[in-house]
């Protein structure tokens, strides 16, 4: 067993939220809000689990921490994330509101490693009082999992009640026949690969028809990294379902203001002003339980 494996544990802290520990780094939940359009309105649907890493109090690259752990504790690393997630999102997030939350399946190297790692997973929605339904699993297609280790692994996250997003989608290892076998729920556009197809007529073309196609197949889709208003306004014409990115809201790290964003809570097609921030208030954790260590005042 690795040093950094000895050294983590969660934290459970008095305003209910919860914080990981993985050696020298401090691990704690952000959640960026997805919109759907409906109406001519945005309406909060779903919020993504973000890891936030520091080291002596500042903060650090998500990639760079991940790149500094070792392969061999990639699975051990994410079950810590995750968990984190869950039970953050169970402290302060909207009760109705789907979770996103991110996998590699190139650590499932087995059926039965998935298997374990969901009955795991499910005891930590239970101590959040998370409903499996709620939960939307975000599956990237790694290079090295293999199609069989990705199919396998999909099949058991729906097993177990979970919906499947496949994430990046246009990006350079995704392919449409894929889709069609995994038969996900939510299709995530690539940021980058979306700007790209927005900046021609021929491009924005060919965004509509694949998100059209899409829908008729049941399949919503999310275009990701929007930014400006441009962007949100192309968005809305090409069909997609959701969207997500800094024009509509940024990351906030648990416990967040998020919670009075209720299915309800709409707003117009319109992109904040330069420096605006959205309105903040104090959050109202559910009481907190004893799932992890308790923090040391």
């Amino acid at each position: 067993m690795s040093r950094s494996i000895e050294h983590a544990y969660i934290v459970r802290h008095d305003d209910g939220t919860a914080s990981g520990v993985w050696g020298i780094y401090k691990l704690q939940s952000a959640f960026q809000p997805i919109f759907a359009f409906g109406n001519g309105k945005l309406s909060v649907t779903a919020f993504e689990g973000l890891i936030r890493p520091f080291r002596d109090g500042e903060p650090q690259s998500p990639v760079s921490f991940f790149n500094t752990c070792p392969t061999v504790d990639r699975l051990h690393i994410e079950a810590l994330t995750r968990t984190l997630h869950l039970l953050n999102a169970g402290a302060c997030l909207p009760q109705e509101a789907s979770i996103f939350i991110n996998f590699d399946p190139s650590v499932f190297t087995d059926r039965s490693i998935a298997d374990k790692a969901l009955r795991d997973m499910r005891l930590v929605l239970h101590e959040a009082e998370i409903d499996a339904s709620r939960v939307v699993c975000e599956v990237t297609e790694q290079k090295s999992a293999s199609q069989e280790t990705l199919y396998n692994f999909v099949e058991a996250l729906r097993a177990n009640g979970f919906r499947i997003a496949v994430d990046d989608y246009g990006a350079d290892e995704s392919d449409i026949n894929r889709i069609k076998e995994l038969r996900p729920d939510i299709v995530k556009f690539d940021a980058h690969w979306v700007m790209q197809l927005m900046e021609s007529g021929a491009g924005f073309a060919l965004l509509t028809a694949m998100v059209a196609s899409f829908e008729q197949q049941g399949i919503r889709t999310v275009f990701e990294g929007i930014e400006e208003g441009w962007q949100l306004e192309l968005a809305e014409k090409s069909g997609a379902s959701m969207v997500q990115g800094f024009a509509l809201a940024r990351p906030e790290l648990a416990p967040t203001s998020f919670h009075v964003f209720g299915k309800d809570r709409q707003m117009p097609v319109t992109v904040p002003d330069a420096g605006e921030a959205p309105a903040t208030v104090s959050p109202s954790p559910r009481p907190k339980r004893a799932f992890g260590r308790k923090a040391v005042p």
